[in-house]
């Protein structure tokens, strides 16, 4: 495992977190023409403009050290990415962050999700440890029961209901997990 977090790549049993390439383009389109991705979505990728717009803010915001996105690569499903988890921090030295995943539809229902999503937690509070991150929050739409159990497996609890506030349309989950 790499921890720095510029450069970091990521093993969780068989899954392997990396930094999104502009290889990775084609596969981020498609992963997007799921309703499923576009509803949970705060900027939608709609074409290779906005897909390559999506991609170099990957690039900027590991290099400013406030966004930190992952592919999820699983070597039995092919060698592109079949999902997505990302940690965002508010400012340097924060204490919370927070973390949002996907996985493709094609994907799904193979325990990628916790898994991937657990595995950049434990990566976050060790490579921000000293930087005073202490909180994790993973926030969802209510209807969104696929997020709550994945929150549940990756050890974050439910921790209150959130009004709805754009560009979600409906109540929210926010779910939250400690550092050890």
């Amino acid at each position: 495992m790499d921890d720095h977090p510029r450069t970091a790549r990521i093993r969780a049993g068989s899954l392997v977190l990396r930094p999104w390439l502009p290889d990775d383009l084609a596969v981020l389109l498609d992963a997007y023409r799921d309703p499923a991705i576009q509803a949970g979505s705060r900027a939608p990728v709609n074409d290779e403009e906005a897909a390559a717009r999506w991609l170099r803010g990957q690039e900027e915001g590991r290099a400013s050290g406030l966004r930190h996105g992952f592919a999820v690569v699983d070597p039995a499903l092919g060698d592109g990415p079949v999902g997505n988890v990302v940690l965002v921090r508010p400012a340097p030295g924060s204490g919370s962050a927070e973390v949002g995943y996907w996985t493709a539809a094609h994907a799904r229902g193979r325990g990628i999700a916790p898994q991937a999503l657990g595995a950049l937690t434990d990566w976050a509070f060790t490579a921000f440890a000293g930087d005073g991150l202490v909180r994790l929050d993973l926030l969802h739409q209510v209807d969104n029961g696929a997020s709550c159990r994945v929150a549940e497996k990756a050890g974050y609890g439910f921790a209150e209901l959130l009004p709805a506030h754009p560009p979600w349309p409906r109540e929210g989950h926010r779910h939250t997990r400690r550092a050890p």
